[in-house]
């Protein structure tokens, strides 16, 4: 008798265990707005599988790309709404926050992609991601480069004055209207859907853009021109939201930064080696891929923008420009 109800208990257990495995796991929500084709896409999986691995199954997060929970405001907003967990989104909407960590997006502010990584483990950095998440509740954990903007044209640009009266495409976005504003250009906003047609019908002459983006979008089929202006090295942050990062245990954060911090990684390394295949790809493609006079956009920039109307902070700026 005794025997049998040893044989039922271990019966009981082998079904109870699944089940309290099944009831112990979280599953998350990991939210961005590019394609599935892209390395903060297909990076963002192996982090996703990374997290349940290394969790022992505790975790699981399914990631939803090509703007499927909402447009990039929408999942910035979702955060605090709880309804996701984890997105990848750009430092001009973290900024709506907490102004100040949006003068990485100031124009020259990074002389590379390198620069921007260095930034990523600087006191800097952990100053304004801190800030941010002071003013907001959410933690950034990871910084993924997305590549430097250039600028495309109908007509060839060597120096800042020549952009005077273009009629440039550029994202709603102050730091990003600042170089082109300061060289005179004329800015249209046009939703990211209608650039190529705008360029092919003449509605605007130019847009600017990191190189992988003119490669995907196509915008060289319908532009003379592709000028390395580099006025923004752009980046993307992962980040947590604050009731989930609450929620986890110091042993569990420390796996998850490690995690998206190595997949930002592995996204990062995929760009930059794209970028440098790019320009030989353009040039045998009969594009013209010019080099600018850098200085002198910079030095109209610095003449014409101010930190103040940004709510930046000069310091940040220097302190950022020092880094080695």
């Amino acid at each position: 008798m005794l025997r049998k109800y040893a044989v039922l208990l271990g019966t009981i257990a082998a079904f109870a265990l699944p089940m309290a495995s099944a009831s112990a796991q979280t599953a998350l929500k990991w939210a961005h707005v590019y394609e599935t084709s892209e390395p903060f896409h297909t990076e963002s999986v192996w982090a996703a599988e990374e997290i349940k691995k290394r969790t022992d199954g505790r975790y699981t997060v399914d990631v939803f790309p090509a703007s499927q929970l909402g447009k990039e405001s929408d999942i910035n907003q979702g955060l605090t709404l709880g309804t996701v967990d984890i997105i990848i989104s750009g430092s001009s909407f973290a900024a709506r926050s907490y102004a100040p960590i949006g003068v990485t997006y100031f124009p020259f502010i990074f002389r590379d992609g390198d620069h921007l990584l260095k930034y990523a483990k600087s006191d800097t950095y952990k100053k304004l991601t801190a800030g941010y998440e002071e003013a907001s509740g959410h933690h950034i954990t990871a910084t993924t480069y997305y590549g430097t903007r250039h600028t495309t044209s109908n007509r060839p640009i060597e120096k800042c004055a020549d952009m005077a009266g273009l009629k440039i495409r550029v994202p709603d976005v102050p730091a990003y209207l600042a170089m082109p504003r300061a060289c005179g250009a004329n800015t249209t906003p046009i939703a990211f859907a209608e650039v190529y047609l705008a360029l092919q019908n003449g509605t605007v002459e130019a847009q600017e853009n990191p190189l992988t983006t003119i490669e995907a979008k196509k915008f060289f089929e319908v532009q003379k021109h592709i000028v390395l202006t580099g006025h923004i090295v752009d980046h993307l942050n992962t980040i947590v939201s604050k009731t989930r990062w609450a929620s986890l245990s110091d042993e569990d954060k420390q796996i998850f930064t490690e995690v998206m911090q190595e997949a930002a990684a592995r996204a990062t390394e995929k760009i930059v080696s794209r970028e440098k295949e790019l320009v030989q790809e353009f040039k045998d493609k009969g594009i013209s891929v010019t080099e600018v006079d850098r200085s002198d956009f910079e030095k109209t920039v610095m003449e014409k923008v101010t930190f103040e109307e940004f709510g930046y902070d000069k310091a940040d700026w220097e302190a950022i420009r020092a880094i080695q």
